[in-house]
């Protein structure tokens, strides 16, 4: 088996490789300093403590210092803290703008024989209308912020993934301790 490398030397002399064009799967993806700035990440598949070379979200958004980690670090557990201050604000317009209200009443079996009257009251809004408008801007903003954080989290650096579980944590804390629902139907990623 012939194991030698086949590349053009700066003789203009080759060898041959049966490997050429090949990527190792340890090697691939790192950045070898090439000069030719087209390195690429590693894309971490566990959880790492780190603050070089993380990218961001977006491909020039890199972190490559410890100041920098920090202040990636504040920028995403303010994002978390809003997306929970979101949400609950998102009920509360809700509650305010619901503007037809309709009362269903249908007679029910009670006790010893006796008739009771069960009330439901159903509140919507009409499609065309500011506050449903309002509503599904709002609702876009929050779909968007919450994939953000799931991307961000997708990054598998603790020092990232910290950040947005204590600004969540931290936002509901702040924003839902008068909430009493124990499912929330508004939830999208995390």
């Amino acid at each position: 088996m012939d194991h030698s490398h086949h590349t053009m030397g700066s003789t203009g002399t080759t060898t041959s490789d049966p490997h050429a064009g090949h990527v190792h799967p340890t090697t691939a993806g790192h950045d070898h300093g090439g000069d030719d700035g087209g390195g690429m990440h590693m894309m971490h598949m566990t959880f790492y403590f780190g603050y070089t070379n993380v990218e961001l979200l977006f491909s020039g958004l890199v972190i490559n210092s410890g100041g920098e980690m920090a202040g990636a670090f504040v920028a995403v557990f303010l994002l978390a803290l809003f997306y929970e201050g979101l949400k609950i604000a998102r009920e509360s317009l809700l509650r305010k703008s619901q503007v037809s209200i309709r009362y269903n009443s249908m007679p029910v079996p009670g006790p010893n024989g006796t008739t009771l009257m069960e009330t439901h009251k159903t509140v919507g809004q009409q499609m065309l209308s500011i506050p449903h408008i309002m509503q599904t801007f709002l609702h876009i903003i929050q779909v968007v912020i919450s994939y953000f954080l799931m991307l961000v989290f997708m990054t598998y650096n603790a020092y990232l993934c910290i950040a947005v579980a204590a600004g969540a944590g931290t936002g509901y804390f702040l924003f839902s301790w008068k909430k009493a629902v124990v499912v929330d139907i508004t939830e999208h990623c995390h």
